[in-house]
């Protein structure tokens, strides 16, 4: 059986060329980068090379470039720092934000190193950015603001430099996680007004288990790992080696590619949203699907019946992968809490699917799959 993947926000297959790339470093170029001899000089290298790559492409200094398991320790350290280390006593973040922002704020709060505060979100699902506002202008301690760019589950994006005005305005920390959009998008760090982002490898076709967090020149924060000088101090622990080749060389391919990538991309999305309206008028799309939203990802809530009910899992049976919600969560039997959200805690008549797209995907993938959810629903 053909198998059909729509599941690229999830993750994605990992590009040849990067596999090329990495190839020699999981073969003869084996030495630590910690060694001072020509093994461990050649590694180190590498690193700093890949690292120098990544700064260039997100208009950063390399030595703002710091080296990590993926986006969600990178998220983790990134609000442990703002608040152990930058004097930040109050978080802002909403309801629909990955786990891993949203359990990193409860924990701070729930062992008292911080109080939380949700910001309300607009009918789409954006964030309401007069209440941000509200809630930055109220703050008697100083705030850190996370928000992520563009929302894994439903695709909608952030009004980032708009955030980091307000958060330039009330001296706030501003950490926005990116995983959605860093090798999707353009990036112009200098241009923006924040002091972390992360990124992880396998969204754009890179390897799994490496990510980025990049930590603005101007911030001053402690080692979120002890136990050795890797990552100029930062992150103890002997590199991914081949991983951060591997993420460097699938930032650059991706930036490479992205005008007529994302072009291709959006044009399936759009053609499965006309597709769906066509052919199952009761659908409802969920967030700013036609608006402002990741290119890459598709929504879509079916009305709950007997029939589509089983609906993820009769698409698996017929070799379609797609998901409820985030893939961090999927194996959850209910509705996710971003569906949740958005639709204002009442989510228990819907099925909710996600669809998301990469440059591999075809026309006739979208032709296929909504054949058989008509067979299905």
């Amino acid at each position: 059986m053909t198998r059909i993947y729509f599941d690229n926000a999830a993750t994605t297959a990992l590009d040849p060329e990067v596999l090329d790339a990495m190839m020699p470093f999981l073969t003869e170029k084996f030495g630590n980068p910690s060694s001072i001899y020509s093994y461990g000089r050649e590694t180190k290298m590498a690193i700093e090379n890949a690292r120098k790559t990544v700064a260039r492409i997100l208009n950063a200094n390399p030595g703002e470039i710091f080296f990590t398991s993926g986006g969600t320790e990178s998220t983790n350290f990134a609000i442990t720092a703002a608040i152990r280390d930058l004097g930040c006593k109050h978080i802002i973040t909403s309801p629909i934000e990955h786990h891993a922002t949203l359990h990193t704020a409860e924990h701070m709060a729930h062992t008292g190193q911080a109080t939380l505060s949700y910001v309300r979100l607009t009918d789409k699902g954006h964030i309401d950015l007069s209440h941000l506002e509200e809630l930055l202008a109220n703050s008697k301690e100083r705030s850190v603001v996370t928000l992520m760019h563009a929302n894994n589950e439903i695709g909608n994006l952030l009004k980032i430099k708009a955030v980091g005005e307000l958060c330039k305005k009330y001296d706030a920390i501003f950490h926005s996680d990116t995983v959605q959009t860093v090798g999707h998008y353009p990036f112009n760090l200098k241009d923006i007004y924040i002091h972390f982002i992360n990124g992880a490898g396998h969204k754009f076709h890179g390897p799994k288990g490496v990510g980025i967090m990049y930590v603005n020149e101007h911030v001053r924060i402690k080692p979120f790992l002890n136990g050795g000088s890797q990552e100029r101090n930062m992150r103890a622990g002997t590199e991914n080696l081949y991983g951060i080749v591997g993420f460097a060389k699938a930032l650059e391919i991706a930036t490479r590619r992205y005008e007529q990538d994302s072009v291709h991309i959006k044009g399936l999305k759009t053609y499965m949203a006309e597709q769906l309206m066509e052919k199952f008028p009761k659908v409802i799309f969920n967030g700013d699907s036609t608006g402002s939203s990741l290119y890459a990802v598709l929504n879509v809530s079916f009305p709950m019946t007997e029939r589509s009910d089983m609906l993820l899992f009769n698409l698996d049976m017929a070799g379609i992968c797609v998901s409820g919600g985030s893939a961090c969560t999927s194996g959850a039997n209910s509705v996710s809490h971003v569906i949740k959200a958005i639709h204002n805690g009442d989510a228990t008549d819907m099925v909710p699917i996600r669809f998301s797209f990469s440059k591999h995907n075809t026309k006739e993938e979208v032709d296929t799959v909504i054949e058989k959810l008509k067979e299905l629903v």
